[in-house]
């Protein structure tokens, strides 16, 4: 009888079998390398801009403003109109010494707070943990398999990226810097620059504009949420943080 011979445990995460034996009349699985360079193949990409000052002390929501730190900082009044085109290009006569292969960006808000028109006006399809939910499990509302949920939406996020796709957004709450720092850490491995949009909007109008919907959040998991809720910061490795509020909150 022939002896079968062992080979290294399987490592590949690809085959769902890690650490078990492949057989001897088995190839081994074709393991993907991400490189580690970060040089951009094709500078068609937005280059960093001006840079602004925002201040340490962590004000009330209406007043909020980033933390001292490098970046750029804008504020949006909702409903906002479509913009342009992200313009291309050094600004205000700066050149980045090294130009990002894009940008992942990240929405950060409670439910209610109007990231999902936010997109909708600009036409952006985002990676949903939604939308996620209703394609692994038919149902939206699913809450049972969050880690699972979760580590297939940064797996699509890695897909985009290993291709090179120039523009990323995430449509997730990302409430804490800990929630966020994968995805930060994740882009910026790939040398993608990464944004924040903050939608800086007042806890009562986010629970008014839950109980109109169909699919609604509780009022008590809503007060929990807005006490995780950090704002984002520079320090995070935020390039860019656009701040979204609403026109009249009271």
């Amino acid at each position: 009888m022939r002896r079968r011979s062992k080979r290294a445990p399987n490592i590949s995460e690809s085959t769902g079998k890690i650490g078990q034996q492949l057989p001897s009349n088995q190839p081994a699985p074709l393991v993907p390398s991400y490189p580690d360079d970060v040089q951009a193949a094709s500078p068609a990409t937005q280059q960093p801009s001006e840079k602004r000052q925002g201040t340490q002390e962590r004000k009330p929501r209406s007043d909020w403003s980033a933390p001292a730190a490098q970046g750029r900082l804008e504020v949006e009044t909702q409903p906002a109109d479509i913009p342009t085109a992200p313009a291309t290009g050094a600004e205000g006569g700066e050149r980045a010494q090294e130009a990002p292969k894009g940008v992942v960006v990240l929405a950060i808000g409670l439910p209610g707070s109007g990231k999902t028109t936010w997109f909708g006006r600009r036409g952006v399809s985002p990676l949903s943990s939604d939308l996620l939910r209703g394609i692994l499990f038919d149902d939206v509302e699913e809450q049972r398999y969050q880690g699972l949920v979760f580590s297939t939406l940064r797996s699509m996020l890695r897909a985009r990226l290993i291709a090179r796709m120039p523009w990323n957004y995430v449509d997730a709450t990302n409430l804490s810097v800990h929630e966020r720092r994968q995805w930060i850490k994740m882009a910026k491995s790939f040398g993608y620059e990464v944004h924040a949009v903050f939608f800086d909007v007042p806890l009562e109008v986010c629970l008014e504009r839950n109980r109109k919907r169909d699919r609604s959040v509780s009022e008590d998991v809503m007060r929990k949420m807005a006490e995780k809720l950090k704002p984002p910061a520079f320090e995070e490795g935020f390039a860019k943080i656009t701040v979204v509020r609403v026109k009249n909150p009271s």
